[in-house]
């Protein structure tokens, strides 16, 4: 018999590999992939951070606007578990936030803006294509707590998926491609947080529902994320139809 997790655990890989096989909008497979994270492991949330061609941390997806600015957090203040783990390519768990702010010495304006935001632990994976570090997966937990071997193993193996999705098999073994498809992903997540904008100021609404009212209205419309929040940014789709498409289909009877 499939527990409830097993059976959450087979549909995000089904959602992944179809995603690869009838064709993807990379920013939303990673969104799909932090929020797959969160619902699967016991953690609240979880951020994605990609290198670029200098080998700079930028934010790729977060699964919701807390782990978001906690990401950013780190990379402006060049400290923090997802930093480390890229560069080390070797994950990092702390199970007790608490504990750390105590010694004071590891990360210590990180470890206060992450109790600040109520994470009480933080783990962080490699994002890994054979030799190559491309990013890492941060895991934020409002217990504390660790991640077992079996979660790990998890972790690392949709963090694999994630990486195909970015460097396709027959580019993985050349470095200006790879260079070239992570730049493409961190270039449509900037027009995805500039889309973002757009539509919290025409709906009045938060950065979160926003986010919540792109991605409903891609789904909904079988279109791309990247697309959507493209067409957002030139003035091609005006962000008070992304809400109002999104009020409306939250008011419909299920």
């Amino acid at each position: 018999m499939i527990d409830s997790r097993e059976r959450d655990v087979i549909r995000a890989f089904v959602e992944l590999s179809n995603d690869l096989v009838d064709g993807y909008d990379v920013v939303e497979l990673l969104v799909r992939l932090t929020v797959n994270c969160a619902k699967l492991l016991d953690v609240d949330s979880s951020g994605l951070l990609l290198a670029d061609r200098r080998g700079a941390l930028h934010l790729i997806a977060a699964s919701s606007e807390r782990t978001h600015d906690l990401e950013v957090f780190q990379l402006q203040r060049e400290e923090g578990p997802c930093l480390d783990c890229y560069r080390t390519g070797e994950p990092v768990i702390v199970p007790d936030l608490a504990e750390l702010a105590d010694e004071g010495q590891r990360w210590p304006q990180f470890a206060s803006a992450a109790q600040t935001l109520n994470f009480a632990s933080v783990h962080a994976v490699p994002m890994r294509l054979r030799d190559t570090v491309l990013g890492a997966l941060g895991l934020f937990g409002t217990s504390p707590g660790t991640l077992d071997a079996d979660d790990l193993s998890l972790t690392q193996a949709l963090v694999h998926v994630a990486c195909v999705a970015i460097v396709n098999e027959q580019a993985s073994a050349d470095d200006d491609v790879i260079s070239s498809q992570l730049q493409h992903a961190l270039d449509s997540r900037i027009v995805l947080e500039q889309a973002k904008g757009v539509v919290a100021y025409d709906g009045k609404v938060d950065m979160s529902d926003a986010f919540i009212a792109l991605r409903q209205y891609a789904h909904d419309h079988g279109t791309k994320l990247s697309e959507v929040a493209r067409a957002v940014v030139h003035r091609e789709l005006r962000g008070h139809v992304v809400i109002d498409h999104s009020r409306s289909t939250a008011t419909q009877p299920h």
